[in-house]
């Protein structure tokens, strides 16, 4: 529950391709084209979207098959509002969705970049490399 003069509301929904695009390089991530943002946002299966009064500040979505196997991708917010536990607002609204729609037996990942793995790891998400698997990715950047 937040206070009711708390400056921030999470909202579910993923952003416009505008706003997608700000919000990850706001925050340091790499940018994506307008069309691929295009086709990614409404494959996604669970969204939200961090206002800090009604400005997008932050935003977070899971993709996946809706069955076996889903991702939490695009976790970010502002570095003028970082340390106030936004991302961990973030994370639990995701979570949340997944404990609550996805079958018992899916395989859920991400990608941690630094320090971000000891978010995840509130969460019940461990280093794959314990597991005898490592994580493993392609860009489609030409070489």
């Amino acid at each position: 529950m937040t206070a009711l003069n708390d400056p921030y509301q999470l909202r579910v929904g993923v952003p416009s391709v505008e706003v997608f695009r700000r919000l990850r390089t706001d925050a340091g991530l790499s940018d994506k084209s307008p069309e691929a943002v295009a086709l990614a946002l409404p494959n996604t299966w669970y969204g939200v979207v961090l206002y800090h009064e009604s400005e997008p500040i932050g935003m977070g979505r899971i993709i996946g098959d809706g069955g076996t196997a889903f991702q939490v991708v695009d976790m970010c917010v502002h570095p003028a509002h970082q340390g106030r536990g936004l991302g961990k607002r973030i994370m639990a609204a995701l979570t949340e969705e997944l404990e609550r729609r996805a079958p018992a037996t899916a395989y859920v990942s991400l990608i941690a970049d630094g320090p971000a793995r000891f978010l995840y790891e509130q969460y019940g998400f461990a280093d794959t490399a314990e597991h005898d698997s490592i994580g493993m990715y392609r860009s489609m950047k030409a070489s």
